[in-house]
């Protein structure tokens, strides 16, 4: 560990060094403004991803999140700037940080974390989440149930991915914990029917985005046309239900289930600790204490979101879902349903006015750390794309598409997996990915379909992998893991099914009919899964 660390430092050390002799070397500071103002070599090639690639390298090797991402925050400011240094530190603070956190977007999710995290805080401290894990002890009788029932509540909350990570962890930690299930794997479990469901899910946020990038009039039909063939999403499904039920677990997730199984569940690493509430007593709550906080919840976000589309102004309720603005209808959602949380518990004599406001800062504090991941990952993301990655990208597609045709869904796939592991975004992903395929491909073509859905299975891919993704954040946040361990974790798994996905996308470059390619894809997923099991038998 002293040796990563010492590595970390002395890159970082040169880094700074490397930008200081830049700016001293200069011959005047008129020079120096002249050269800032020329083109920057650096713009849409491939230095436009080596920020991601340093924060997410350093992150696998030292553990160390928030740092890691700093590096490359800084090292994407000085390829922003050509290594001007005054410029440079503009870019990080004022341009970067500053932004990040002023974004009207990003604020509406900021307050959406926290009145979650204080529900969850409220939820704890009435005893809702214990009397929910004696419900559920009387009715999950094992690890595979518990596992099962996570996966099946994420399938069911399928509005929103942010939505989706928190309350699921909120919702299913008790039940997990009791079971000896490793946060880690809460977080993948968490995670992996968050964005893979809501990208197949007609009503959720993801479908809206979608049909916005998409021509007029036909984004919501494409979207729907295209669920059979996204085959990341439906295969991660299908390797999550197999892996529960042959109790199959590799990489690094086998030594954290291990290590569970021996009472720790954090593996040595839980930035959470301080932050815990205090809970009441076992036999104390009730189990309307967590159901009434998280019906309101969904109720009042699906509520919100379609407000934001103009439901109530007489839009129709699909029309109202493609057109929300998730960060506002989520954070008003969320806001009632505290609300409504609050007056119920006063009624029910679940906790006095004094408690309820005293347990509120606890729900802040709890969500800390996903906070500051959250504005270091959007900062990086934002000086990536400024970089021009997108374009970059865009240009490797064109030329992929050249003579390629029946190769260009598995291209796609790679490209848009490349693309939203690199950049942390999987909505700009395909928003760059559809117009490009949409041009390649006429709609009556086969292959547009497919392409379009490997633009959308790419994007989620990448987005699964990505230690700078908000989804992936948010289900560490969730999960109340460690956020470098369930990167960690997942990526073996996620690395796994993309690979089966890419052979699947071959087959339907060839054979665009997902009758066929399906099933090829889910028996191709199931089998791989068993050989791992039986190369795990064999090894003893």
């Amino acid at each position: 560990m002293k040796n990563r660390r010492s590595l970390f430092c002395a890159a970082a050390l040169l880094l700074v060094l490397v930008a200081v002799c830049v700016t001293v070397f200069a011959e005047d500071a008129g020079e120096a403004a002249g050269a800032a103002e020329a083109v920057n070599p650096f713009i849409n090639t491939f230095w436009s991803l080596v920020p991601s690639i340093v924060a997410i390298c350093l992150a696998l090797i030292t553990k160390e999140v928030y740092s890691s991402l700093f590096v490359g925050i800084l090292a994407g400011a000085l390829l922003n700037t050509n290594f001007h240094l005054e410029n440079t530190m503009n870019r990080v603070f004022s341009g970067g940080f500053i932004a990040s956190v002023t974004d009207a977007y990003n604020i509406g999710i900021l307050v959406f974390l926290v009145l979650l995290g204080m529900i969850v805080a409220l939820m704890n401290a009435a005893g809702g989440s214990a009397a929910f894990g004696r419900w559920a002890s009387s009715h999950i009788h094992s690890r595979a149930g518990a596992q099962l029932a996570t996966m099946l509540l994420g399938i069911l909350i399928f509005i929103d991915d942010y939505f989706n990570c928190l309350t699921v962890g909120s919702v299913m930690r008790p039940v997990t914990d009791k079971h000896q299930i490793s946060r880690s794997k809460l977080a993948y479990l968490i995670d992996a029917t968050a964005a893979p469901v809501c990208i197949i899910a007609p009503i959720s946020s993801w479908a809206a985005a979608v049909a916005a990038f998409a021509d007029d009039g036909v984004g919501l039909q494409l979207f729907i046309n295209a669920i059979p063939f996204n085959f990341y999403a439906l295969l991660t499904i299908v390797m999550m239900i197999t892996m529960i039920l042959m109790k199959v677990e590799f990489g690094s997730m086998a030594r954290h289930e291990k290590n569970a199984l021996k009472g720790d569940l954090f593996s040595g690493r839980n930035p959470y600790a301080a932050a815990e509430g205090e809970e009441k007593d076992e036999k104390g709550g009730s189990l309307l204490y967590l159901l009434v906080p998280v019906i309101c919840l969904i109720v009042f976000c699906t509520l919100g979101m379609v407000y934001t589309g103009g439901f109530f102004s007489g839009v129709d309720f699909v029309t109202a879902f493609s057109n929300s603005d998730a960060s506002i209808g989520l954070m008003l959602g969320s806001f009632f349903a505290i609300a409504v949380t609050t007056i119920y518990y006063l009624i029910s004599g679940a906790m006095k006015f004094k408690d309820i406001m005293a347990c509120l800062p606890n729900g802040f504090k709890a969500m800390v750390p996903a906070i500051l991941i959250l504005i270091f990952a959007w900062t990086l993301k934002d000086i990536t794309i400024e970089l021009g990655a997108k374009e970059y990208v865009r240009n490797i597609v064109s030329n992929g598409a050249q003579g390629m045709h029946n190769f260009l869904p598995a291209i796609v796939f790679l490209v848009g997996c490349l693309l939203s592991f690199s950049t942390g975004t999987s909505w700009g992903t395909f928003g760059m990915l559809i117009p490009i395929v949409q041009g390649v491909f006429p709609m009556d073509n086969p292959l547009a379909i497919v392409c379009i859905s490997a633009c959308m299975a790419g994007a989620v891919c990448g987005d699964h992998c990505s230690p700078i993704s908000d989804t992936t954040i948010m289900a560490s946040a969730g999960a109340q893991c460690d956020h470098v361990s369930h990167v960690n974790t997942q990526l073996p798994y996620a690395v796994t099914c993309a690979a089966v996905s890419f052979l699947t996308y071959i087959l339907a470059g060839f054979v665009p009919n997902a009758w066929v390619a399906l099933p090829v894809g889910i028996a191709a997923m199931v089998l791989v899964v068993s050989c791992i099991k039986m190369k795990q038998r064999s090894a003893g």
